[in-house]
């Protein structure tokens, strides 16, 4: 078994000196390049929109590889914000070899403040909803499901988009008065095509896509998909050999970390808590688990 002594220390911040730093997410630092965007992805993990201590090792690279795997994959739904066309930037070549793995040279786009939740099985604050009110996003579902049991149909929840604090979880009324009834309509039909087509891939791959969330944007006029994609810290993944509705999957995904910190007498509010080596080295295998069965390439 791999020890966390064997892995290179995880990248926790991007750093460019003569570069504009645009935004420091939760995991994303991303540089202004003038006519793009430079989105690298660092180790920082976080959970309930808390950044923990310590990173994952490689976690920056797993994600940014997995996204750029789904958003080829996923093209002719709705363009991305991916820039073919674009190359490493000069002034950054003495990063290259560290950071090209793990970034994105992206068009700039005017991000659409709504997360676009699609459900496909009822689990986490779904399940806990379902059961106190039999709702999901305040919509009334079949009596008597149980938990992580696959819905009759895709449900797309969505939620505010907020970069410092909580999101909240919204009803389709209320996203129609914040951006307008043709765009909600619009994101919602996207949101459920591009889940159910991933759905069905990971499932040929023998994983289960329980939910997800996805962002878009305009770029000339145009809503394109960006930020990432159906990568363990934005999607609920499964082993659908050992699926069993009624009761709560092995998570392929950051579910594993909340269930891990649900065990300590932490608040949930900053800062967060040091990951023991152990929790660390278990949340990197799965992602790396997740990457190889969905893409069917290994990780290096």
């Amino acid at each position: 078994m791999t020890e966390l002594a064997e892995l290179h220390e995880p990248m926790l911040r991007a750093e460019a000196p003569g570069l504009p730093l645009l935004n420091r997410g939760k995991v994303r630092d991303t540089f202004d390049l003038g006519d793009r965007l430079l989105m690298v992805a660092t180790d920082r993990v976080s959970a309930f929109d808390v950044v923990m201590e310590n990173g994952i090792p490689d976690k920056g690279t797993l994600l940014t590889q997995m996204s750029l795997w789904w958003f080829n994959e996923l093209g002719s739904i709705c363009p991305n914000h991916i820039d073919r066309d674009a190359s490493w930037p000069a002034q950054l070549e003495d990063r290259r070899v560290e950071w090209e793995p793990r970034s994105m040279l992206v068009r700039k786009a005017e991000r659409i403040d709504i997360e676009c939740i699609i459900r496909g099985y009822l689990a986490g604050s779904g399940w806990k909803e379902y059961q106190q009110h039999g709702t999901l996003a305040g919509l009334p579902l079949p009596p008597g499901l149980r938990e992580s049991e696959r819905l009759p149909e895709p449900q797309f929840t969505p939620s505010t988009k907020n970069d410092t604090g909580h999101d909240e979880n919204i009803s389709i009324t209320r996203m129609s008065q914040l951006v307008g009834v043709e765009l909600t309509a619009q994101l919602q039909q996207l949101s459920i095509e591009f889940y159910s087509t991933a759905a069905t891939k990971a499932l040929e791959r023998g994983v289960i896509l329980a939910d997800t969330k996805l962002e878009f944007g305009y770029i000339d006029g145009r809503v394109h998909l960006i930020d990432e994609c159906f990568t363990p810290d934005s999607s609920r993944y499964w082993d659908a050999g050992t699926y069993k509705p009624g009761e709560p999957q092995p998570a392929m995904d950051k579910q594993y970390l909340r269930d891990y910190l649900d065990t300590l007498a932490w608040d949930k509010n900053p800062p967060g808590p040091r990951l023991p080596d152990e929790v660390v080295l278990e949340v990197r295998a799965r992602y790396i688990d997740a990457y190889r069965r969905i893409t069917g390439r290994d990780f290096a």
